[in-house]
């Protein structure tokens, strides 16, 4: 699943569609392809895993969920989701998510959540955990209501750079640690992004994916934890279990 960096890439190689009206549209998205006609693209938006399309009057969410692709100019494979076509170029999704927003976006989004925002809010994010006190480090970093755009790989690289066991209680992480994560958090984002942009992400991944600690020298643990049973790497010797 594409995390919010690889999203804030996808809307900066789209923008050459603002201010273009959709001249094609086709799909199998529950959204009225044929509405879509002549809608002048005004503005392009992230939220975490969303992409957002603006037009006039009515906003199109694409999350590209686990298997997702899109590609510009050149079909892929198998039948688009959904596909739009401009003056200058066209634009295809596949296996997503595509659905319509009529609402105001501010109505629909919390932009203080997503980590890649200028309205990113650390101080709402540490009240967040402090109220989920029960849940495992491991679920509330994946939470999308407390960190927007955040994935399994933010997952392990953060818990393994602060140290922590991906099976602690929120609760019972120190209030400084808590603090310390939720820094990393924002500050991973944008590393990430940066990353994926040179393309030498997997470079610098420390705990995702690796079978060794590089602090400890010992083999890393291999688990699907938490309540969405997602790939979790980490060291059982310098992550401490908070219980």
């Amino acid at each position: 699943m594409p995390e919010g960096p690889s999203i804030v890439i996808l809307k900066e190689e789209v923008q050459r569609f603002k201010g273009k009206k959709i001249l094609k549209a086709q799909g199998t998205g529950p959204i009225n392809i044929g509405s879509l006609i002549n809608r002048k693209v005004v503005d392009l938006k992230t939220w975490g895993k969303h992409l957002l399309i603006c037009l006039p009057q009515t906003t199109l969410q694409i999350h590209l969920l686990l298997f997702g692709k899109y590609s510009i100019d050149e079909p892929r494979n198998g039948k688009p989701r959904l596909l739009l076509q401009f003056s200058n170029g066209t634009l295809y999704f596949y296996a997503c998510s595509v659905r319509e927003i009529r609402e105001d976006l501010d109505q629909v989004y919390d932009w203080t959540t997503d980590l890649m925002n200028p309205a990113w809010d650390a101080a709402a994010a540490r009240k967040k955990l402090r109220a989920v006190p029960g849940a495992l480090i491991c679920d509330a970093l994946l939470d999308q209501s407390i960190f927007a755009g955040a994935g399994n790989i933010f997952k392990n690289e953060v818990l393994y750079r602060t140290r922590v066991h991906p099976l602690s209680l929120v609760g019972a992480i120190p209030a400084r640690k808590r603090a310390e994560i939720v820094q990393q958090m924002h500050r991973y984002a944008f590393e990430f992004l940066a990353w994926k942009k040179a393309n030498v992400l997997k470079k610098h991944w420390q705990a995702h994916t690796k079978k060794v600690c590089p602090r400890c020298d010992i083999p890393f643990h291999k688990a699907y934890l938490g309540k969405t049973k997602r790939r979790t790497f980490y060291c059982e010797s310098c992550q401490v279990h908070y219980r």
